[in-house]
């Protein structure tokens, strides 16, 4: 299966699966923004997740255990009445961070990672860490206080071919990054490449992996399918066929390293349609529909619900959710655009159809 747009052949199946009911999921990626922006993009994932892990690139950063807090109100604020959702709070590794602050982000019981941003690496990271050793006694501190450290795994050099940068981080950051602290918990965010795959599979237990929805379904001449396609562009980039392939087995292995993340992360359309576009792309509005055609495709429909619902829980030392969501292969035909604060957004598959649509909520 080669996947070059939105919308691709597919061959039609004889009988329609039977609804596909799964223990509620959780998102160990996720942007959901602030304001006004933040409340057209939460009910999209609040109808599909019960948990979501939070990324704190906000500007400015979400870099203390006092500011995710507050952050964490804004968001329960925006979720639609009625609905259990929760968010698990991170906080954005800075040159300024402490050790004293990992202990209250461990104390609030509620701040659930630390996110490791190169900076320059990918959108508002230019708060990140420019030399991991400045930041060694928070690593530390870290490793003692069980909290996982989620990383954007791509270094920043000019001499290093953008296509080339996360298996470049594997082997100059991330490998010494294991051996120097031995009990650090990592996981490598939104995985799109083959040599990715393979080094979660043969590493410690102690590292795993998330991976997109769009890195399942897209290879890089997506973003060039009938010309420049500015709603593909993401970072970590999409790759080559063979990596895309290399994830679909890994998401759909059963291995408990492997884990749902979608990375969706919503931008006005005039932040995309511009000459610096910005990267992200939007999938929360049929997150789990398309992990499902994934899964579908791949023979792998029995294994959706460890993916999405109790591998990443286990990692993060959470318990399975006890609510259910009900999927069932019922065609919808995605919006055009959605609102997003006072503008619009352009979702993934806009004005193309999903094959698979959310029957049952939380």
């Amino acid at each position: 299966m080669v996947a070059l747009g939105q919308c691709r052949q597919r061959r039609i199946l004889r009988f329609a699966p039977m609804p596909l009911t799964l223990r509620a999921p959780d998102d160990f990626h996720v942007h959901l923004r602030d304001g006004a922006e933040m409340a057209a993009v939460v009910p999209h994932t609040a109808l599909r997740f019960a948990r979501v892990l939070v990324m704190p690139n906000l500007q400015p950063p979400i870099a203390t255990a006092a500011q995710a807090l507050a952050y964490r109100e804004r968001i329960l604020a925006a979720v639609p009445r009625g609905t259990r959702f929760e968010p698990l709070m991170t906080l954005y590794l800075t040159a300024a961070t402490t050790p004293e602050e990992v202990q209250r982000a461990s104390a609030s019981g509620l701040i659930h990672a630390v996110k490791y941003y190169p900076a320059g690496a990918t959108t508002h990271s230019e708060h990140g860490v420019t030399d991991l050793r400045r930041v060694y006694r928070v690593l530390a501190a870290l490793e003692n206080s069980g909290i996982p450290l989620a990383v954007h795994g791509e270094v920043v050099d000019p001499e290093v071919d953008v296509f080339d940068r996360e298996r470049v981080f594997i082997e100059r950051v991330l490998i010494d990054l294991l051996e120097r602290f031995p009990g650090i918990k990592i996981v490598l965010e939104h995985i799109t490449t083959r040599e990715a795959v393979d080094f979660v599979f043969a590493g410690p237990e102690r590292l795993a992996a998330t991976i997109t929805a769009h890195h399942l379904l897209m290879n890089r001449n997506a973003l060039f399918d009938g010309g420049l396609r500015p709603h593909h562009y993401c970072l970590p980039l999409l790759k080559r066929e063979e990596d895309r392939q290399a994830l679909v087995r890994a998401a759909g292995s059963g291995n408990p390293k492997f884990f749902l993340g979608t990375d969706s992360a919503p931008h006005a359309r005039g932040a995309k349609e511009t000459s610096c576009g910005c990267a992200g792309i939007y999938t929360a509005h049929a997150a789990m529909e398309l992990y499902a055609e994934v899964f579908e495709e791949a023979g792998a429909l029995p294994r959706l619900e460890g993916f999405a619902s109790t591998f990443g829980a286990a990692f993060y030392d959470l318990p399975p959710n006890p609510d259910t969501i009900t999927l069932a292969r019922t065609p919808w035909r995605v919006p055009a655009s959605l609102p997003f604060g006072d503008g619009v957004l352009i979702p993934f598959r806009a004005g193309a159809e999903c094959r698979w649509g959310l029957v049952h909520e939380r």
